[in-house]
């Protein structure tokens, strides 16, 4: 029921953003007509319409989105007409007269009673061209949606979405249709309203055929709602169900993503620094409490496993079960998993059972061989789940890379921690679930981790740069003149980036989750903030590697460098994962990264910083 209401009440906010602009002509054009008429079945064709296709695109992903571009442009067609009836019913009727007659029946210009499946078959033009700005409660119905499969519970969210705007169109509706008519009586002014509008419409029609309503006007903010929403999420997300977390309890991590953008981007979330210290802390876990269905029953839906045979909550049954979700470009989770990994073989032989569970963010995670060779690498000896299907993620309601939740011997969730930090405070539930279960001598104290390269701990007072995505379904501040050319072969220059503000050079095609880089020379510039630099690469699709040289502020990092590059800057993308390319010692200012690629090929999915 809260998330009904969140998401009605951000449909609601829909009226102030941008991206509502190209419809507005749509839904004005109609405000002098009854509105129980014309208006309301226009607005629930559109809610329906829309609530229906972001489903399927959310669910279902690529082929449900080719499908809505042809419907799309029927909705275009139909609108022209619409407007071009609007704005010249006589000479339009002359020229294509079917088609103006349709637009002619659906203006209804004149005393004639307006048509309900008329007004209803604007509603579903309308909603096909809607694309709301994805704000932060757009961004958590949708990231649901595409998370947790295909239900009922993701279409209503969506549908009470849409259903929040057309409330707020329609009181919209209601004071235009006022307007409308008082104008007319008092200026006699009727025919020139209607031309005006139908200027309007053709002008909404041209901006969506533009691109204007999911490019520019989604990052223009003129009277931006993104603080209001996540004022709303704040202050109505439950938290008090450890079970279903929706808000962060930790240090930096990343929230998932899904096909829209959450507020910011699905962002580096920022918390307080990891706790640090001899003194014990009081863990926070949660009472045990009545019997309940344990989540370890979904371990079998895993598709395979590393270290281990599969896992059944029969098997677990007595043991104290961490569960650490993680996915191995995931800079966040590279950093707490020598923790992790630490806890593992100090408590096993007391009975803790650590599981990883590696669900994907990018495509190339769901290749079991390249997380096969990430296990190997980093050291992980405890099992591994490959939750590609992401039945697991689901199960646990989860939403950040890493989190993790401690499971008593009685199968209950009695702790949770999402994101870097709070170590201490997690050691010591392992500690008392362990007491609790009868665990005969149990170590106190606490790990002592001296992790290196990219799993050292990042430097949170000199991060100010986000996490940012260079595939167009996520990406944030890019800035090479002209803007991403989606999903086609394009030549770009860098231009000149402000802080946290990066661009292309060479020829590029950018997709929905990278760009690829089609010639044998090409960069990306990137002005930030921070100590260290990551980016996650992947070589050439046959597997053959790509050369490429760093500079900071156009000279070799030198004592800057990570651990992928030598001073000069020089390294080599030899497989799919996270490169930490910049470690900078003393001050930390706002600097300029440029990568040149020497090769043909190379894949670049996300910068993180730390």
């Amino acid at each position: 029921m809260t998330l009904l209401i969140l998401a009605y009440l951000g449909g609601v906010l829909t009226i102030l953003s941008p991206c509502i602009l190209p419809v507005l002509p749509f839904v004005f054009a109609r405000s002098d007509q009854p509105f129980l008429r014309s208006g309301l079945p226009m607005l629930l064709g559109m809610a329906v319409t829309f609530a229906i296709v972001a489903s399927l695109a959310a669910v279902v992903g690529g082929w449900a989105v080719a499908a809505n571009e042809y419907g799309r442009l029927a909705a275009m067609v139909l609108l022209a007409f619409f407007g071009l009836a609007l704005l010249f019913p006589s000479i339009s009727e002359r020229l294509t007269r079917p088609a103006v007659q349709l637009g002619a029946r659906l203006s209804q210009a004149g005393d004639a009673r307006p048509s309900i499946a008329a007004s209803a078959l604007l509603g579903v033009a309308t909603g096909l061209l809607w694309a709301p700005c994805a704000g932060p409660i757009l961004g958590l119905v949708l990231t649901g949606a595409a998370l947790q499969g295909a239900n009922w519970q993701t279409s209503t969210l969506l549908l009470a979405y849409a259903a929040g705007a057309a409330t707020s169109l329609g009181l919209a509706i209601l004071v235009g249709g006022r307007l409308f008519k008082a104008m007319k009586r008092s200026l006699g002014a009727g025919e020139w309203i209607r031309r005006g509008l139908g200027v309007a419409v053709l002008a909404g029609v041209a901006a969506i055929a533009l691109g204007l309503d999911t490019g520019l006007l989604s990052r223009l903010s003129t009277a931006s709602t993104t603080a209001i929403e996540q004022g709303l999420l704040n202050r109505l997300s439950p938290e008090s169900d450890p079970h279903q977390p929706t808000a962060m309890s930790g240090g930096p991590a990343m929230m998932s993503g899904g096909p829209a953008m959450m507020s910011g981007g699905p962002a580096m979330m920022s918390g307080g620094p990891a706790m640090t210290g001899s003194a014990p802390a009081a863990p926070a876990v949660t009472p045990a409490g009545p019997p309940g269905e344990s989540r370890l029953a979904v371990l079998s839906d895993a598709v395979e496993w590393i270290n281990s045979p599969p896992l059944t909550a029969e098997a677990l049954r007595g043991k104290v079960v961490l569960i650490d979700f993680w996915t191995y470009s995931c800079i966040n989770c590279l950093r707490t998993i020598p923790y992790t990994r630490a806890w593992a073989e100090k408590y096993r032989d007391q009975g803790l059972v650590v599981i990883g569970v590696h669900t994907p963010e990018f495509a190339f995670e769901r290749n079991v061989a390249n997380v096969r060779r990430a296990v190997t690498e980093l050291g992980i000896g405890y099992p591994v789940a490959i939750d590609n299907s992401y039945a697991i993620w689901r199960s646990f309601l989860n939403r950040y890379w890493p989190a993790h939740y401690f499971i008593d011997a009685n199968g209950r969730i009695r702790h949770h921690h999402f994101g870097e930090g709070g170590y201490e405070e997690s050691e010591r539930v392992i500690q008392q679930l362990l007491a609790e279960a009868g665990a005969a001598a149990v170590p106190t104290g606490t790990v002592a981790v001296s992790a290196a390269g990219a799993g050292a701990a990042s430097d949170e007072a000199n991060v100010r740069s986000p996490e940012t995505y260079i595939g167009y379904q996520r990406a944030e501040n890019f800035i090479s003149p002209g803007g991403a050319a989606e999903d086609t072969r394009r030549s770009y220059t860098p231009g000149t980036p402000r802080l946290n503000e990066w661009g292309l050079s060479g020829d590029w095609t950018i997709g929905a989750e990278n760009a690829v880089l089609n010639g044998p020379e090409g960069g990306i510039t990137y002005r930030f903030h921070a100590r260290d630099l990551h980016l996650v690469l992947g070589p050439m699709p046959d597997g053959q590697p790509v050369r490429f040289r760093v500079t900071l502020d156009g000279m070799p990092p030198g004592e800057s460098r990570g651990t992928d590059i030598d001073a000069e800057g020089n390294g080599i993308v030899s497989e799919q994962r996270l490169y930490q390319l910049l470690r900078q010692p003393g001050a930390i200012g706002d600097r300029t990264f440029e990568i040149r690629f020497l090769n043909p090929g190379v894949q670049a999915y996300a910068f993180t910083f730390g």
